[in-house]
């Protein structure tokens, strides 16, 4: 099955970086790109003029010209890519939710129209991070260029989760061509790391190196407060954070996790939530 990379779009500039974004998976992973409008209320509904009137609306000429243009764009800077634009009538959210179970990566911009300052991801994003049955890509605000220098940088706690995430990194590290930074936190105050961290370091690496020979793998341990914080902080210098959907002590039904939140909404760089194919939710 060909997966396509999936990106909703909407015209709005920060859904237009996530083209972007997504054009650039799609050509790595030589995957097509399937931009999708989904045209509907967040509700679910048309938002019709008479209220007797709850029929489902056509598609419009205007959003099929903004995604028509947009392919053009993309297939111009992005040689060899194929694209397929298409409106769907569904909720923005939701569709993408949909569009997750055949796809390889879904991208969603970092926020969109309304969102409350220090959110960088609007409430479409926040739904498809938490419930998308693929990885998700989430992208930095419109004015920050596509990064193309930097580690790709992992955490690592020894969850399932977080072991799903590494194997992402590793492929994302191998396929860009980066190094990859394997980072653990430690309590805050406490000058003595505990044997067990060295070992869960060292196995994670060992299973990167052995399955990505060529990737260079850098081990860090990283002293703070919260890991949240820690994992934002440190995302400066690298061009890409992988984050499981849920680590230790998640609640079962919070489908991402509290450091996850945190990293998606206020890391530097653009976060990989590392969703497993298919998962049904």
């Amino acid at each position: 099955m060909n997966r396509p990379v999936v990106v909703g779009v909407d015209g709005s500039p920060s859904s237009l970086v996530a083209a972007e974004h997504a054009a650039q998976a799609a050509v790595g992973r030589d995957r097509p790109l399937h931009l999708v409008h989904g045209y509907l209320h967040p509700l679910g509904y048309g938002v019709p003029l008479n209220p007797y009137d709850v029929g489902i609306p056509a598609p419009t000429e205007e959003a099929q010209k903004m995604l028509t243009q947009t392919a053009t764009d993309l297939v111009g800077r992005w040689p060899g890519l194929t694209v397929e634009a298409r409106q769907v009538a569904g909720g923005p959210g939701a569709t993408l939710i949909e569009e997750s179970k055949r796809a390889e990566l879904v991208v969603v911009g970092s926020r969109g129209h309304g969102g409350f300052a220090g959110l960088l991801l609007g409430s479409v994003g926040s739904q498809v991070a938490a419930h998308a049955h693929c990885p998700v890509l989430v992208v930095r605000p419109a004015e920050q260029p596509v990064p193309t220098t930097g580690p790709v940088l992992v955490g690592v706690d020894g969850s399932e989760s977080a072991e799903l995430a590494v194997g992402y990194a590793a492929d994302e590290a191998a396929r860009r061509q980066a190094g990859l930074v394997l980072v653990h936190i430690a309590p805050d105050g406490d000058p003595t790391a505990p044997p067990e961290l060295g070992d869960l370091l060292a196995t994670a690496a060992a299973a990167v190196r052995g399955s990505h020979p060529g990737v260079a793998v850098e081990e860090r341990v990283l002293r703070a407060a919260g890991p949240g914080q820690a994992l934002v902080d440190a995302s400066r210098d690298a061009a890409l954070v992988v984050v499981g959907s849920r680590g230790r002590g998640g609640f079962t039904g919070m489908l991402l996790g509290s450091v996850s939140q945190a990293v998606v909404q206020h890391a530097h760089c653009p976060v990989l939530v590392a969703h497993p194919y298919g998962h049904a939710r």
